[in-house]
């Protein structure tokens, strides 16, 4: 197991800091070991207090760590003052290590000063000749550099003159520039860009140490910088996805997100055989379209269709009931894939669709059940929608939920040229979509 060493300020809100870090070591799979810079006094609204640690007990806590358990990878944080920088970047060289990322720490995301001004020309002197990687944000590259940095054009820019400072590698975060998250890395020869979606959301504290930690801890496990930054750009990016809805003001990522997710995939293989089998067993094969049918399950946070779960082949009917050509495999459809990822940006709960047979009267019967009925005209479809390939079903099941705020239990649509008229099922779940329709079809027979 690789060693990381995270030296950091304390945040006592737990989304940032000492306890951001570790918690992203462990999960990546590393050992995390910890030196306390700082203690704050913070929650979700800001920082109420500092209490710095005192050089000596830093100096003190560096020495117990590295003489005797020793770090593959240092991961540096809010560091507070010059002496603590100097203290910092004396020990590195003192015990050799190899793998340093800096994440120059200079400000809260609620405004708090977590750098001392004496302290930047420490951290430029110092402690970036050190960095085998240094992460500063578009404020902190600004600082670093001297001028206002707020584009991909001044990025560049700012990279080269970081890297001048004795950077090794140089990655400017991009989450604050307009449109899209782009992250830039420079190695003193390339410019790699790393983008991502635009995230809405409020729960971003503790994205930059998380961020930084992770780059250490794929480091240490041998992965090369670009791989280290793309591997780490994916894990905060979920994290952020999957932000904790806690207290009064801007709350934290959730870096469990990333284990989670991989954790599911057996459990959604199974969930999508139980479910089929429930279809089997209750004899609805006249519910199956021409088009045959299949019945999707996402991984939680999915972002592509590659992580929707779905029967190869489909699901068919065989005389009044149904059978599968295979087990369920992730990647196999895109087709209820874009539905569910669809749904899921309106409501990540609900994972989980299956369309089945048209028919005025199911309509009827469904309205008459109590159930809410979405629908969509398919020739009201914008043209450049029908221009993109597979982008009618995105619009359409978008469309009906803008219109009624609110995830509905099934969709339909009453066809087009080429197109058999459907009704998608969606629900949280596979067996929540099963039960939906034998509720549906229980006098429909």
């Amino acid at each position: 197991m690789k060693r990381i060493l995270t030296i950091a300020g304390s945040d006592s809100g737990g989304g940032a800091g000492i306890q951001a870090d570790l918690k992203a070591i462990t999960l990546l799979g590393g050992y995390g070991m910890s030196v306390i810079t700082a203690l704050t006094a913070q929650n979700t609204i800001g920082v109420q207090a500092i209490h710095e640690v005192p050089v000596s007990f830093v100096k003190k806590q560096m020495d117990s760590v590295l003489s005797d358990i020793g770090a593959d990878a240092i991961k540096t944080g809010m560091l507070s003052s010059s002496k603590i920088v100097e203290v910092v970047a004396n020990k590195i060289k003192e015990y050799g290590v190899g793998i340093v990322v800096v994440d120059p720490v200079m400000v809260s995301k609620s405004g708090a000063s977590l750098l001392r001004k004496e302290a930047q020309k420490a951290v430029i002197k110092r402690l970036i000749p050190l960095a085998t990687v240094i992460t500063p944000n578009l404020f902190e590259a600004s600082v670093l550099t001297g001028r206002r940095v707020d584009s991909l054009d001044g990025m560049r820019k700012a990279a080269i003159d970081i890297w001048a400072l004795g950077a090794k590698n140089v990655v400017i975060k991009g989450g604050h520039l307009k449109g899209k998250a782009i992250d830039l890395l420079f190695d003193g020869k390339d410019y790699i860009e790393f983008e991502g979606s635009r995230i809405e959301t409020k729960n971003t504290h503790g994205t930059g140490c998380t961020f930084a930690s992770a780059i250490a801890t794929f480091l240490a496990r041998g992965e090369t910088v670009p791989g280290a930054v793309n591997n780490a750009k994916n894990f905060i990016t979920m994290a952020i996805r999957a932000g904790l809805n806690l207290g009064k003001g801007t709350g934290p990522t959730h870096p469990t997100a990333y284990v989670l997710k991989e954790m599911e995939r057996y459990p959604v293989i199974q969930e999508l055989k139980k479910a089929v089998d429930v279809l089997k067993e209750e004899k609805m094969g006249y519910l199956i379209p021409e088009v045959s049918s299949n019945l999707g399950y996402a991984l939680p946070y999915a972002e592509g269709w590659e992580e929707v779960a779905a029967f190869p082949g489909r699901i068919v009917r065989l005389k009044d009931s149904v059978t599968t050509f295979g087990d369920p495999e992730f990647g196999v459809s895109q087709h209820v894939a874009n539905i569910i990822l669809t749904v899921m940006k309106f409501n990540p709960e609900y994972r989980s669709a299956m369309n089945i047979r048209y028919s005025k009267e199911n309509i009827a019967q469904l309205e008459g059940k109590g159930f809410l009925i979405g629908h969509f005209d398919r020739r009201l479809e914008p043209k450049k929608i029908k221009e993109k390939e597979g982008s009618s079903l995105e619009w359409g099941v978008g469309e009906v939920i803008m219109q009624l705020k609110r995830i509905p239990d099934f969709i339909y649509d009453e066809g087009g040229i080429g197109k058999e008229p459907m009704i998608r099922v969606l629900g949280r779940n596979p067996v929540e979509v099963i039960d939906k329709i034998k509720k549906a079809a229980s006098s429909d027979k």
